[in-house]
């Protein structure tokens, strides 16, 4: 309980980017002891999501521009290679259970609960993959999912890019559907890809930097 209350209030934006978590601050508004919000912190530093700092302790951590274009590539390059390896294997219940979490999804974004809208592209996105049957990889993607997930939820609030993920959700699906697997894969990079560089531009405006010059392959 004490992890997903923390983690929770990092993903809504409660503690921002470089904000000291003080244990025992948080133990006695979570009304827990030090040892569960200790042992939260560590989880969490897992995650991605804290960093432990040698003189201000447990900071909410912060990603550069360059590692968050990183973060989205490596995203793009191991969803791709689920996806090819699961269309084949993808069957009604797959595609159903993506189907509704779409839905889901519209609905979130029609009743304004964005907080939904991560753990949802998630679970979009592991129905897709799921026939690929590859549960390690799966726990790969999944923490890339987590540290991605509040900048996906900026993008969301901020960039009102909900409706459009969506759609690019449902026309992937479509492709996946129709065993096109060439299709599928451009969409789904280009889905991924496209939501990073969404993401890095705007984080560009909030932190006042330059646009900066695009990497070399």
């Amino acid at each position: 309980m004490t992890v997903e209350a923390l983690r929770e209030r990092i993903l809504r934006g409660d503690f921002p980017e470089g904000e000291p978590l003080r244990q025992d601050a948080l133990a006695d508004e979570l009304g827990v002891s030090r040892i569960p919000v200790r042992e939260a912190l560590r989880q969490l530093e897992a995650e991605g999501l804290v960093t432990f700092n040698p003189h201000r302790g447990a900071v909410v951590s912060t990603l550069s521009l360059e590692e968050i274009e990183e973060l989205f590539e490596l995203r793009s390059d191991i969803e791709c290679e689920l996806l090819r390896r699961a269309i084949p294997n993808a069957g009604p219940e797959h595609l159903a259970r993506a189907g509704d979490v779409l839905d889901e999804f519209d609905a979130a974004l029609e009743t304004r609960e964005t907080e939904r809208c991560g753990p949802l592209n998630w679970r979009f996105h592991s129905a897709l993959y799921a026939p690929a049957r590859r549960n390690f990889t799966m726990g790969v993607v999944q923490k890339l999912h987590q540290q991605s997930d509040r900048y996906f939820r900026m993008h969301v609030v901020l960039a009102r890019g909900g409706a459009r993920a969506n759609q690019e959700h449902r026309v992937i699906a479509e492709a996946v559907r129709e065993q096109d697997v060439k299709t599928a894969l451009r969409l789904m990079r280009a889905h991924i890809l496209g939501a990073g560089q969404s993401l890095v531009e705007l984080l560009e405006k909030q932190r006042g930097t330059q646009t900066r010059k695009p990497r070399s392959e």
